[in-house]
């Protein structure tokens, strides 16, 4: 069996996919530095398609109130700062304006977004039979936010035995203390690695 050594390894061609998270007009909005984020991302997947590596996205949308469970409910009501149920809102309604992939990172023809409720990329969606599908051992990870919802995404991509790759540099940041958190415990758990967008391009260039 053939054990990657380093990130260059993981991210071959052939190995390895690219996994668009949450790059919607209405979380970009918030992320710092954006259009370096948004310029970061695009050389990603500029030579991911190059090297014919799938580029996948995931959006965050949200179910209407009245569909709404429990669970939903609580967290809705904690994002928006609410204490009582009835005041929520749907957040991100799948036909909204900001629920929108943002224009300068359109998908191409034939890759396909997926949409989910919760933070996980792989919870509700194909992701994981699709990678699997395609053999794929290596999920690069780019999109924002790093602190919210790229974390638990690697998190579960470890679990499920992918490699995660997180292209810091690559993940927009809205809170820095939290987001530097989160990297400190994905460093800690051992379990994914890190590298910046010029070493992800590099790796796919091969």
């Amino acid at each position: 069996m053939q054990v990657p050594e380093n990130v260059a390894e993981m991210c071959r061609p052939g190995a390895s996919a690219v996994v668009v998270y949450d790059v919607q007009v209405g979380i970009l909005a918030h992320v710092r530095d954006r259009e370096g984020l948004v310029r970061r991302i695009g050389d990603v997947l500029t030579a991911a398609r190059a090297a014919g590596v799938p580029v996948l996205y995931v959006r965050h949308v949200s179910l209407p109130p009245t569909h709404m469970g429990v669970a939903a409910l609580r967290t809705a009501m904690a994002w928006q700062r609410l204490e009582r149920a009835a005041d929520v809102r749907s957040a991100f309604p799948p036909d909204a304006d900001h629920t929108q992939l943002v224009a300068e990172l359109t998908p191409a023809a034939g890759e396909p977004v997926f949409d989910k409720l919760g933070m996980s990329a792989f919870v509700g969606t194909p992701l994981e039979a699709v990678l699997r599908d395609r053999g794929t051992s290596a999920v690069l990870l780019v999109g924002a936010v790093l602190e919210i919802g790229i974390e638990p995404t690697a998190r579960h991509a470890a679990d499920l035995g992918f490699l995660p790759v997180v292209v810091d540099d690559a993940c927009g940041v809205v809170e820095p203390a939290a987001a530097q958190r989160s990297l400190d415990s994905l460093d800690y758990s051992l379990l994914s690695h890190r590298c910046s967008a010029a070493e992800a391009v590099a790796a796919l260039r091969g």
